[in-house]
């Protein structure tokens, strides 16, 4: 698959769907609480998302039936909205794509419901650590695999372990399109960061083993293979002449990098 480079128009396109992903886990977070279903959040995010004249995304994507990917606590990615009532020690992650004017918006950001456990506290910090890890290795002229490497790295004696059958990806006007991000060390992909390069940075770190199942009934929802806890941070980053962009950065994170 082809690489799409950017222009500096479609950067600019890229930007304003960033920031609306960003803004959407913004306004998403004094909803997530004890009591709400995932339903009623999937709820809030279409209608958020449309009356900001975008789409959502995951909607309908190979069949995906809601607006966004909502996993709680052992479900690593992909989970389905529904009738679960958050509970109190939850953690959420929130994975949110706003497609706006045609161009995509990619972020996640794990949220803690009520009096979470240290042990499930730590997870979700060492996830937000690997993220930021692979951030920190990007440099344009690198090649991308120094991304899971530095993953990798910061991972060595975490009590924590990498789930390896999922990636970052580029995106653009195409959901997922070329390159894959691994995050794990890797041979040399021959895939350089160059400027106009968008892709996201997403781990996903479980609490025990690595290893991930698929239930067979939703041929969605993906849950750590010994029940454990998962936990994953997403970005969208845009490389630059001099540099990289955080397209979805949110004001929180201001002064972060």
């Amino acid at each position: 698959m082809n690489i799409h480079i950017k222009s500096k128009e479609e950067q600019d396109k890229m930007r304003a769907a960033g920031k609306l992903a960003a803004q959407t886990l913004e306004m998403i977070e004094p909803h997530v609480k004890v009591g709400v279903t995932t339903d009623e959040l999937n709820t809030l995010v279409h209608d958020f998302t449309t009356n900001s004249g975008a789409i959502c995304a995951p909607l309908n994507y190979h069949g995906f039936p809601k607006s966004v990917c909502i996993s709680v606590n052992d479900v690593a990615c992909h989970g389905i909205p529904g009738d679960y009532v958050l509970q109190d020690g939850d953690i959420v992650n929130i994975d949110v794509t706003p497609k706006l004017d045609g161009w995509h918006g990619d972020t996640s950001k794990m949220f803690l419901v009520g009096d979470v456990s240290k042990e499930d506290r730590e997870l979700c910090e060492i996830a937000h650590g690997a993220l930021w890890a692979g951030i920190g290795a990007i440099a344009p002229g690198r090649d991308v695999k120094t991304i899971g490497d530095a993953i990798q790295l910061f991972m060595t004696r975490k009590p924590a372990s990498i789930a390896k059958e999922f990636c970052g990806h580029g995106t653009g006007s195409t959901f997922h399109e070329a390159p894959q991000i691994l995050h794990y060390s890797s041979w040399n992909t021959g895939t350089l960061m160059v400027p106009g390069l968008i892709f996201t940075i997403e781990p996903i770190i479980n609490a025990g083993k690595s290893w991930t199942k698929t239930c067979p009934k939703d041929k969605w929802t993906v849950t750590t293979n010994d029940g454990k806890k998962s936990a994953q941070w997403e970005h969208t980053i845009l490389i630059t002449e001099d540099g990289f962009e955080i397209l979805t950065l949110r004001e929180e994170e201001n002064g972060q990098i």
